[in-house]
């Protein structure tokens, strides 16, 4: 028996628990309602009133033009309140310039510096501004900018937001001018590497021209030196001898032969690159000893027209000469010689 009222009586308990909570949320729900009609409803018409519309109102797509400074002037508090409260419903915070809801505001409170309607818009309606000025920075319209969170530092120049704005406007225009410094640098890098890339060009097709010149002398004076070695040596043994030199081709009472030096293998002369280029012409004469092997030795430039320009090339021409070595009774001998090398084009 005693456990039936035991749980008859926390049955009991758990039913009066029930209406008490019901009670409370009735009462809670009563005091939001309260709150709203009360508070938070006349708080919104007074803006509203103050302002002509939320700041949540969409835009409207007409807006008025500017009124003209002179009028600005005339105008008295109630017009640049009326003019303030058209420019909030079409939410015209801080722009146009001169025909905006702060700059009637801020000139309401030059006149009547205590206006409680417009130091209360001001203050509702900074964050909506506030707003509007990082959208221009956004834009990249900087100077706008500039002129917006000026207007705000007017209204609120203690205001936190103004650190922020200032900082957010200042990294914007470092960061353009560091992607516009970049695109020049990129510009100027792009223009060297065509300028170097056309001057690479010049000196090649110049140094293919030049070797080309070269190769083309060379071969000339190849088939000059041929031609002339083919002459000497269909010349008979028999012919006269060269007076200038000092051995003779004859034959000795005892039956030895006697001759001079003959060239059997001719080097053509190099012609050197930069008489190619200055289109030079000359000659070098040289003299030279033919050893008893028919091969050159002491070659030296006996004269040169012009002077050293072509001297290397007639040495190292003769140098490669070989020749079937003089013979005096039968026996080879080295002998002296002398030769004139032409250059020309």
């Amino acid at each position: 028996m005693d456990t039936r009222y035991i749980l008859d009586t926390r049955r009991h308990g758990r039913g009066a628990v029930r209406p008490v909570t019901i009670a409370v949320i009735a009462v809670l729900a009563l005091l939001a309602v309260a709150a709203w009609f009360l508070i938070i409803q006349p708080h919104q018409e007074l803006v509203m009133s103050d302002s002509g519309g939320h700041p949540s109102t969409p835009v409207s797509t007409a807006t008025r033009a500017a009124p003209p400074p002179a009028n600005v002037e005339a105008m008295d508090i109630n017009q640049l309140l009326t003019e303030a409260r058209t420019a909030m419903n079409e939410q015209r915070y801080l722009a146009p310039a001169g025909n905006n809801a702060f700059e009637f505001y801020l000139r309401v409170l030059e006149k009547d510096p205590g206006n409680k309607v417009a130091s209360d818009a001001l203050r509702e309606t900074f964050p909506f501004a506030a707003n509007s000025a990082e959208q221009s920075i956004n834009s990249r319209d900087f100077n706008e900018a500039q002129r917006q969170i000026d207007l705000l530092a007017k209204a609120d120049p203690a205001n936190f937001t103004l650190t922020i704005l200032r900082s957010k406007l200042d990294a914007q225009r470092k960061m353009l001018d560091r992607q516009q410094q970049d695109a020049l640098d990129q510009q100027k890098a792009t223009e060297l590497a065509a300028q170097q890339a056309a001057a690479d060009k010049a000196a090649a097709n110049k140094l293919a021209a030049e070797q080309q010149a070269v190769a083309a002398q060379q071969a000339a004076q190849a088939k000059a030196a041929k031609a002339a070695a083919a002459q000497q040596t269909a010349q008979p043994q028999s012919a006269a001898p060269d007076t200038t030199s000092s051995d003779t081709s004859s034959v000795a009472s005892n039956g030895g032969v006697t001759r001079d030096a003959s060239l059997v293998k001719a080097s053509p002369a190099r012609y050197p690159p930069a008489a190619v280029r200055t289109r030079q012409e000359g000659w070098v004469l040289v003299s030279f000893t033919v050893d008893e092997e028919g091969r050159t030795r002491r070659v030296k430039v006996l004269d040169s027209k012009p002077g050293r320009i072509f001297d290397r090339a007639a040495i190292e021409a003769v140098d490669r000469y070989r020749f079937d070595p003089a013979m005096k009774n039968g026996v080879a001998v080295s002998s002296e010689k002398q030769q004139r090398i032409e250059f020309k084009l």
